[in-house]
């Protein structure tokens, strides 16, 4: 006989949707003993709590979870999607604005490459926009050195093998040669470590920009590089087939809208010391 499945989340995904760590790092605070429930010190991540349950992280009460909320990114090239990085170069991170609550990169963008990236509070709609069976279309305007033709980039549309890993099947239309340049648009549904670059490269090409614009059906539109745009919430539910207001946590705005958009500009400023995931 089965045994039946405590109540509630588990500790470190209620930790994490409070906005104190990601999951992860929740874990770590559970073992280095520094979260309580009920009173009682814990040291394992392997606990189930529900709302009635009182947690402390450093003694400090845990705040009620935000609702779940999701971002429009312009990143520029020269900024890595990473939390830190070892070779001392800036994040995104760094340069959101100051008014952003702690939040998660959906996927990556590469140094080099710029445009569209999700930025979100919630581990599940990350998980959720991540997942490869979404099969969300995710479409580059990318430019490449040369003059490619339609029969070079056959091999794309049908799939292609490099070093081993396969890549699915691309939509790629030639829009225009310019000059010692030609300009391309390219779809996928996957989203592998530099696949496009690798793809390109496959087939004697070289890029030297990529910019993506849309990710299935939120688009860069007219976000100007390091603006950060929220969408409203009905959006995000209607998107990702939220439940209303279920999936807007306790402590939330019980899944109402703000009225409009709010774009956000970055704030240039000196050695920022901004909190990343």
């Amino acid at each position: 006989m089965s045994q039946q499945t405590p109540p509630g989340d588990r500790i470190a995904k209620v930790i994490a949707r409070a906005g104190i760590a990601s999951r992860r790092d929740a874990e770590k605070l559970i073992l280095a003993g520094r979260v309580t429930v009920n009173g009682k010190k814990i040291d394992s991540a392997a606990l189930n709590v529900t709302p009635q349950d009182r947690i402390t992280v450093d003694g400090k009460p845990l705040a009620a979870p935000d609702a779940p909320r999701l971002w429009l990114y312009h990143k520029p090239a020269g900024l890595v999607t990473t939390n830190r990085d070892e070779q001392g170069r800036k994040t995104i991170f760094e340069q959101l604005p100051d008014e952003m609550p702690r939040v998660m990169s959906v996927g990556r963008l590469d140094l080099n490459s710029e445009g569209l990236l999700l930025l979100t509070n919630d581990g599940g709609i990350k998980r959720k926009l991540e997942l490869p069976s979404t099969g969300w279309l995710r479409k580059y305007r990318v430019r490449v050195k040369g003059a490619p033709s339609e029969q070079s980039l056959e091999p794309l549309r049908k799939g292609i093998t490099v070093d081993g890993e396969r890549f699915g099947e691309m939509n790629v239309t030639i829009d225009r040669q310019q000059g010692a340049n030609a300009w391309l648009t390219i779809g996928l549904r996957e989203g592998k470590n530099r696949e496009v670059r690798r793809a390109l490269a496959a087939v004697g090409l070289t890029v030297n920009r990529l910019i993506r614009v849309s990710y299935g059906p939120f688009q860069l539109g007219q976000l100007k590089p390091g603006q950060v745009e929220e969408l409203r919430r009905k959006v995000v539910r209607d998107q990702l087939g939220l439940d209303e207001p279920g999936e807007a946590r306790a402590g939330g705005t019980g899944g109402r809208d703000k009225p409009g958009r709010k774009t956000l500009r970055r704030k240039p400023r000196p050695g920022s010391g901004r909190r990343s995931p």
